[in-house]
């Protein structure tokens, strides 16, 4: 028997043609990026299961529309734009899975925020080194040790400091759950803001981009390549925020101005940036980023490969969102559902 499924995206093409070729056979794939509200009440009646990635709102109208859904599938944790009641009310189960490329970003930039703070880039370069300027070394004891040996003045932590995050969906969430641990002050922006009863839950407050500019200790960039974000963060945007702050970097590639950024770092305007994503990749070998971590290895300055999602992130985009449709299959075989919220 195939079973026919409405799948709804804010993703490009590449995510869309991924999706597709990954469902099993026993599905028919109904593939809609933005749908209008007209589309979707026209197309849900016709439909045995809904797949919303990421965010979308499913109202009791359009939930009621659905007269033969047998599941609504988030992909995602974001479930406040969902009326659970009525999904309750109609006997539809509403799952929410967790994405796991999100999850590894998400401790991509914890670990690198964590890096900078400890300026973990010119440390291990000094205790590498090994150099006689520390002085005279001693076997280490129970009463002797020389902490701090080379003098650093300038390692702390993100303990209680204010993480600006810019451009949350999934990651932010995943990053703010993290961050939790860490007791900071967590702030966001982005276009919409989420609900409060989920600000609440996830301990953070929403942030105008001035405010959240001025008041950083951290600022952690996610937002997407769309015209509006080009070179967003530029001279004038680094200009605005708090002298020293640190940026952690895997939005799109072409958010961040690489010479506005380097220029940020030398003045000190920045106290550090570590970034996976850059403004063509492979990165350039002329790429100022490039130049000003070879020049100045003591700049705090941390690049990587755009491996934030893992070394596997890529046969997850071309062949392994099988996962996405576990929970419908399971449906018709009478199998318990994963991350069930409703």
């Amino acid at each position: 028997m195939t079973y026919k499924v409405l799948f709804t995206t804010q993703r490009g093409l590449r995510h869309q043609q991924s999706a597709i070729d990954s469902a099993p056979p026993e599905l028919e794939i109904i593939m809609r990026r933005d749908p209008s509200r007209a589309e979707m009440l026209e197309l849900l009646p016709r439909v045995d299961f809904l797949i919303s990635e990421r965010v979308g709102v499913l109202d009791a109208e359009l939930i009621a529309a659905g007269k033969s859904l047998k599941l609504i599938q988030r992909l995602g944790r974001q479930t406040w734009d969902i009326d659970l009641d009525a999904a309750r009310t109609a006997g539809v189960p509403v799952c929410a899975n967790p994405v796991p490329g999100c999850q590894l970003v998400a401790e991509h930039l914890l670990m690198a925020a964590l890096a900078l703070v400890k300026r973990l880039r010119e440390v291990t370069r000094v205790a590498e080194q090994a150099a006689d300027a520390w002085g005279q070394p001693q076997e280490c004891t129970e009463d002797y040790f020389a902490y701090n040996w080379s003098r650093r003045d300038d390692i702390g932590g993100i303990f209680g400091k204010t993480v600006g995050i810019l451009g949350f969906g999934e990651i932010g969430i995943e990053l703010a759950r993290r961050l939790r641990a860490f007791d900071c002050n967590v702030i966001y922006n982005k276009r919409q803001r989420i609900p409060a009863q989920a600000e609440a839950e996830l301990g953070i407050e929403y942030a105008s981009l001035e405010d959240l500019q001025a008041r950083s200790d951290l600022l952690l960039n996610l937002l997407p390549d769309f015209p509006e974000t080009h070179r967003m963060l530029n001279a004038d945007f680094f200009a605005a925020c708090k002298r020293g702050v640190l940026l952690v970097h895997a939005g799109g590639g072409t958010t961040v101005d690489a010479q506005s950024t380097v220029d940020a770092l030398r003045s000190g305007q920045l106290g550090g940036a570590a970034l996976d994503t850059f403004n063509w990749e492979p990165i350039r070998a002329d790429d100022p980023l490039v130049v000003l971590a070879r020049e100045q290895p003591q700049v705090n300055l941390l690049l990587t490969p755009h491996t934030a999602a893992g070394a596997e992130a890529e046969k997850d985009i071309e062949f392994n969102r099988r996962s996405d449709y576990a929970n419908l299959l399971a449906v018709p075989n009478g199998q318990p559902l994963k991350n069930r919220v409703v």
